[in-house]
């Protein structure tokens, strides 16, 4: 006789075959499970229109969702279960662990697999990411990287964690952006940012990769990054952590930052357009001024300007009042593999 599906509300305890998110596309786009695959049981047209159908009959709109449903069902047995074989062991979730997850659940534990579906869907674990980041981030030690803007500090924390045994919490990268005004990450593009929801999700399983009883490296950040915000707790254990401060003369910060983005000088027209939205606070003859720079193809000139107008005041005052206690100066005359290598050696000692 085919196994019942399982219930569970705590999947993180257990491993599974797949990790199956039911939801429509647009649903599983905003945040998912980490790991999670995308079997929708509707499409997002499909699911609209259904929603549509059932504010005029619920039952018309149950008709047209089952036929939607048990098609696109058969769709997917054919494309993505053709090849398990029978220890496949799914974890099945929707929105709320209801129709969806257990249609899909209901067939494939037919099929004579063990199905386990997630109480209450993707809403039980958005419960589980918001209990977890109220308290996780406040059992680590944080050591707090600091430093002037085009001081690497980025680029530090990354060869840290590639090349010592140090836990490095890179935030930039989880929010997909350097954290400024001109901080999008790009490739041949700009790249989105995960929404809020996600960033959280990628956080937590990030934090659950550590190890308490060692320290995090993190980077000075402010508590929103782009377009995400920081949890309270981290911002608060954040701020009071140590800092060690990294400092690089203006010259040497001026050709990192030119070499780190390059897509705005290919791109001065995106560049100029956000230098727009500092009119307000520095007027527009220094708009304009920083303008003529750019068309003339005066990067470095430019560059040091606005480090030394806009991005040096700023951050100065961001870490007077967020992060007051530098315990410890680094000066490197340049950002080498020599240097490099140094300062790691010196963060790795701090660590101890």
């Amino acid at each position: 006789m085919p196994p019942s599906p399982n219930f569970t509300k705590q999947p993180w305890t257990e491993t599974y075959s797949e990790i199956i998110d039911v939801r429509s596309p647009a649903e599983f786009a905003e945040d998912c499970i980490p790991g999670s695959i995308n079997l929708p049981v509707l499409s997002n047209l499909e699911r609209a229109e259904v929603g549509t159908i059932y504010k005029q009959s619920p039952f018309t709109a149950r008709k047209k969702g089952a036929a939607l449903v048990a098609s696109n069902l058969s769709q997917h047995l054919i494309d993505h279960f053709e090849s398990k074989d029978k220890n496949y062991r799914p974890l099945v979730y929707c929105w709320r662990g209801g129709q969806r997850s257990n249609s899909m659940a209901l067939v494939l534990s037919q099929v004579g697999w063990q199905v386990t579906v997630l109480e209450g869907g993707y809403k039980t674990y958005r419960a589980y990411v918001r209990q977890q980041l109220e308290q996780l981030p406040t059992q680590f030690t944080y050591k707090i990287l600091c430093g002037l803007t085009g001081t690497g500090k980025t680029h530090i924390l990354q060869q840290l964690s590639q090349r010592t045994s140090q836990q490095v919490l890179d935030l930039e990268a989880l929010a997909n952006h350097r954290g400024s005004l001109l901080g999008e990450e790009w490739t041949n593009k700009a790249l989105s940012q995960p929404t809020q929801k996600q960033f959280e999700s990628l956080l937590l399983q990030q934090l659950q990769s550590f190890n308490p009883s060692l320290p995090v490296w993190v980077e000075s950040e402010s508590n929103k990054i782009g377009q995400v915000h920081l949890p309270p707790s981290l911002w608060q254990k954040m701020k009071q952590a140590s800092c060690t401060e990294i400092q690089l003369p203006l010259k040497a910060r001026v050709q990192f930052l030119l070499a780190t983005y390059p897509h705005l000088v290919d791109n001065p027209e995106i560049l100029k357009a956000k230098l727009q939205l500092l009119k307000p606070r520095y007027g527009k003859d220094k708009i304009n001024q920083w303008e003529q720079l750019i068309d003339g193809g005066l990067w470095q000139e430019f560059v040091q300007d606005l480090l030394q107008c806009h991005y040096d005041p700023s951050y100065t005052q961001s870490i007077e009042r967020d992060f007051a206690k530098v315990e410890r100066t680094l000066n490197i005359e340049e950002l080498s593999d020599r240097t490099t290598e140094n300062l790691l050696y010196s963060l790795t000692q701090l660590s101890t």
